[in-house]
């Protein structure tokens, strides 16, 4: 049960993550490495703010908005000094290793025997009992829901459709006389803030930030979102965005079951590369037998309507 509970926390908790690099990866074609500066940022700040007494509940908006700040620069790199897209995100990720120990003050903060988002006495009262052992889950899924929630409502608003335009065809957004950099930089911050909160809920269900916390924190990110993708993208009842979270907590467990069947914990990095490039070999041979289909389905009524003639 311990097991299953902690996939279920770090596997929503990455959810939103994954999320944030859907946007960048999926909707923008922008490769960020932002993301594995943003994530530990988020946690950063957490900590300080929670050893300073600030609720918890004040920790999500802060981060969240401390993120778009970072995905704004990002964007202005890229677009307005025109440097490269994965440049762009290699700098600003250098430059966060560097704030966030500023942030911190330390490579290691510790926030034990604190109130935290999951557990203060509002939480405590609700999830008393029975549910004791579950609040934190539950808290997490409940971030989790409202934050797909109101992603899935921006990407329907005016704003949010041009965001998902610029990905598609930037040409078409230009034409309608909308400036493509300014859409980008809000797409950027959007996932860098979603990035952050993330990290922010990460250090307070751990109770601790450490500066290693981001690394890899983008290869997690879009592992998620392409098994997310593959594995659920027939499901037209369900939105992209819960096939993205979905793929998180696949991806949690696969690697909690690498664990358990016995590999060290050391190891983790090499199962995450390992499953990754599985994952995208799978993805490219599924997409070349999609074309090779496409391709005979085209041949075929090529022929018919020769024969019909």
């Amino acid at each position: 049960m311990a097991l299953l509970l902690s996939v279920l926390e770090q596997g929503l908790i990455y959810g939103i993550m994954g999320l944030g690099v859907y946007i960048t990866y999926k909707i923008l074609d922008f490769p960020d490495l932002t993301v594995d500066g943003s994530f530990p940022m988020g946690a950063a700040i957490a900590c300080v703010l929670i050893i300073r007494g600030i609720p918890p509940a004040f920790t999500l908006p802060v981060c969240f908005l401390a993120g778009a700040f970072v995905g704004m620069l990002t964007g202005c790199i890229h677009v307005k000094l025109k440097v490269r897209d994965l440049l762009s995100g290699i700098i600003m990720m250098t430059a966060l290793y560097t704030v966030n120990l500023r942030i911190a003050g330390k490579a290691n903060l510790p926030v034990y025997n604190m109130e935290t988002l999951f557990d203060n006495k509002l939480v405590n009262r609700v999830c008393g009992g029975l549910l004791e052992n579950f609040r934190t889950v539950l808290m997490i899924l409940l971030i989790t829901v409202i934050t797909k929630g109101l992603l899935d409502w921006y990407l329907r608003t005016k704003s949010g459709l041009l965001l998902r335009a610029v990905g598609d065809n930037d040409t078409i957004v230009t034409s309608l006389g909308v400036d493509t950099g300014l859409v980008k930089i809000a797409g950027l911050s959007i996932a860098n803030g979603l990035v952050a909160m993330s990290g922010c809920m990460f250090a307070q269900q751990q109770r601790f930030f450490d500066i290693s916390v981001g690394t890899g924190t983008v290869v997690i990110g879009l592992a998620s979102v392409i098994i997310g993708t593959s594995l659920f993208r027939k499901l037209t009842l369900w939105k992209v965005t819960t096939s993205v979270v979905l793929g998180s907590l696949i991806y949690k467990g696969c690697v909690a079951l690498a664990i358990r069947m016995g590999l060290s914990s050391s190891d983790l990095k090499l199962i995450t590369a390992v499953l990754f490039l599985a994952i995208l070999v799978l993805g490219m041979e599924r997409k070349k037998r999609v074309k090779s289909d496409a391709g005979i389905t085209e041949h075929n009524k090529t022929v018919s309507s020769g024969h019909h003639q």
